[in-house]
């Protein structure tokens, strides 16, 4: 009798606990609490990258456009080269917003960009109820890209930077690149979500995948209308002749090393991977800013001066240095 009672209630408890182990990680997936500005700032200043005064001192405009389904996407405009046609466009990651990718606008001021700072679907200023990790996200890419030739013009030429889900956005896009995209920097990004998920959930928090991962997986179709394994990073970079540069610490456990090293792989020719010991999860330019810079830029030049789109870099780095000083 008491046997029967024993099995009956696991019966009964089991399916609720999966049923509520499986909404909970759906959330931690799409929905997870985003971080507030301050306290992203607070990180940024104790590593010596950016400071909240440097950016509330800038000349800035806040901008805003619609994505292919209707949501109000936001983000501020840097024109720190008024008139200029080279624009970065600069994808932060998962529960952050736009005020992380400040720590990039000295790097790419250096090279003559104006740059669009942009909150990520669901994050900052912009509308959106989940993130899909570059299923929509890639088509937000194009919209801003439509913006700045609808703005400054069809002459433009666009560099894209993401880091960690904004990593993964950027090489997302590659499968539907405009021409007028001439590199993509990826720091951090994940190979592939299923296999991220994976490791997240069965590394990460010592959670057994099934049947977890099949029924988050359903979930996410049903709700938030796409399926992990929509998202392949690798698949997208597999024919793309746009020059990349990956990047990725050499100690992160959250989006594993290993992911930069198979894109790299997997991708043909120009590529470069740069991979910063010591670093943890999106913290590789912290740990070893000179170095960055000097792989991004040797980036962009070689891109660029394929390309035709030659300029001054020693005058823009006498324009910088004059600046900092001041």
């Amino acid at each position: 009798m008491i046997y029967s009672m024993i099995i009956f209630a696991i019966t009964m408890t089991l399916p609720l606990a999966i049923s509520g182990m499986t909404k909970f990680a759906f959330r931690q997936i799409t929905q997870m609490k985003l971080q507030k500005h301050e306290n992203i700032f607070e990180y940024l200043e104790s590593t010596g990258v950016y400071s909240r005064q440097r950016f509330n001192s800038l000349e800035k405009r806040e901008v805003q456009t619609k994505s292919k389904d209707g949501l109000t996407l936001s983000g501020y405009a840097l024109e720190t080269h008024p008139g200029a046609k080279r624009w970065m466009i600069i994808f932060h990651g998962y529960t952050v917003s736009l005020h992380v990718s400040t720590q990039y606008i000295d790097m790419f001021d250096r090279e003559g960009f104006n740059m669009l700072l942009i909150d990520q679907r669901r994050h900052g200023n912009s509308q959106g109820l989940y993130t899909t990790y570059g299923f929509h996200e890639k088509f937000d890419v194009e919209t801003w890209i439509e913006w700045i030739l609808d703005h400054y013009g069809e002459e433009c030429v666009i560099g894209l930077h993401g880091q960690s889900l904004g990593g993964g956005t950027v090489l997302e896009y590659l499968a539907i690149a405009d021409h007028h995209v001439k590199f993509v920097i990826a720091d951090c990004p994940y190979s592939d979500l299923t296999r991220l998920m994976h490791h997240q959930i069965r590394v990460l928090n010592k959670i057994p995948t099934f049947p977890l991962l099949k029924l988050v997986n359903r979930r996410m179709e049903r709700v938030a209308g796409f399926r992990m394994e929509q998202v392949s990073p690798l698949k997208a970079v597999e024919h793309s002749k746009m020059p990349v540069l990956f990047v990725h610490g050499t100690d992160d456990n959250y989006v594993p090393t290993y992911m930069s090293k198979e894109l790299y792989e997997r991708k043909p020719e120009p590529k470069q991977l740069l991979l910063v010991e010591g670093a943890v999860h999106a913290n590789a330019y912290s740990v070893d800013r000179k170095r960055y810079a000097e792989e991004v830029h040797a980036l962009i030049r070689n891109a660029l001066e394929t390309e035709g789109h030659h300029i001054d870099v020693e005058r823009l780095y006498d324009r910088s240095d004059t600046a900092a000083a001041t």
